[in-house]
């Protein structure tokens, strides 16, 4: 079981120098879940039970079995004081996208029940480091359709749809095979917060993820678009214009950052402020 094995890092690569935030991040394997690769501050010893990491569990574009498109986003956001636990394992090299097969959502909830069997785990490095009762599920794409998936789960605070929405049944004959299909009843099981990141109507998923916004209407929901498309802006530096929402956004949810906040609450919300942005809320404040 992962309680039974506690974490050792057995590859280590600082990227982009460890990201901009206050916490210089590095990207690790670690021996007790070689499925999955881990984002962190390189330093933990700021972190304890008084100031606990919280966590990013994270599915991937095509629901590949590596986070290697989103790395310079991902790490982005450790830099700021998360550990992201991404499904597939670390790539070798990060200068060409090696296929290693698909991936599926069970992989998300594996990642939250390590990480919480390492913070009660005294051998562990994690131990009493991590805010197990502030925890996130994003993705990308077919990965934001894995996170739908387990939306439902109840240690969750928060959940992130990149570039993502459930398919219609108009349109889910388009679908990829092997992406998961849950149905649009199935947004009634959302129990957290929401965010929609989206590329604008040039984005393949811009459709589906706006047709769930319209469906959503029980919990917190906010939807950012910039019309950058399907690809997002993971791969500029350090994860470009979406990092800097997504941070934002898991420093509000996870850490109650009410600066943070400030980008998705009033009328006009302060992300309006920053160019290309087109907002959509319901039940924010």
């Amino acid at each position: 079981t992962a309680a039974a094995l506690y974490a050792q890092d057995t590859r280590t690569l600082v990227h982009e120098d460890g990201g901009l935030g206050p916490y210089k991040a590095v990207i690790v394997s670690d021996a007790s879940l070689s499925t999955h690769t881990i984002f962190k501050p390189q330093d933990l010893s700021a972190f304890n039970k008084d100031n606990p990491l919280p966590v990013l569990v994270w599915g991937n574009g095509a629901c590949r079995n590596t986070p290697y498109e989103h790395v310079n986003f991902l790490n982005e956001i450790a830099s700021h004081g998360f550990i992201v636990i991404a499904i597939g394992p670390m790539p070798e090299n990060f200068d060409s996208l090696i296929e290693n097969g698909g991936s599926d959502s069970e992989l998300l909830t594996y990642a939250i029940d390590w990480i919480i069997a390492q913070n009660e785990n005294p051998q562990s490095q994690y131990y009493n480091k991590i805010d197990a009762w502030n925890i996130a599920a994003g993705g990308m794409s077919c990965g934001g359709l894995q996170t739908l998936d387990v939306a439902k789960d109840p240690r969750l605070s928060t959940v992130m749809i990149c570039n993502s929405g459930l398919f219609k049944v108009s349109n889910a004959s388009s679908a990829v095979p092997g992406m998961p299909m849950p149905t649009k009843d199935r947004l009634a099981e959302i129990h957290t917060p929401i965010i929609y990141i989206l590329g604008g109507e040039s984005d393949i998923a811009y459709e589906n993820g706006m047709d769930d916004f319209s469906q959503i209407n029980h919990v917190p929901i906010f939807a950012a678009n910039l019309n950058v498309g399907h690809g997002g802006t993971y791969a500029q530096p350090h994860g470009g214009a979406f990092s800097t929402v997504a941070t934002a956004w898991l420093e509000w949810q996870l850490k109650g950052n009410a600066k943070a906040g400030q980008l998705f609450k009033g009328s006009p919300c302060g992300l309006l402020s920053i160019d290309g942005w087109r907002v959509d809320k319901k039940n924010i404040p």
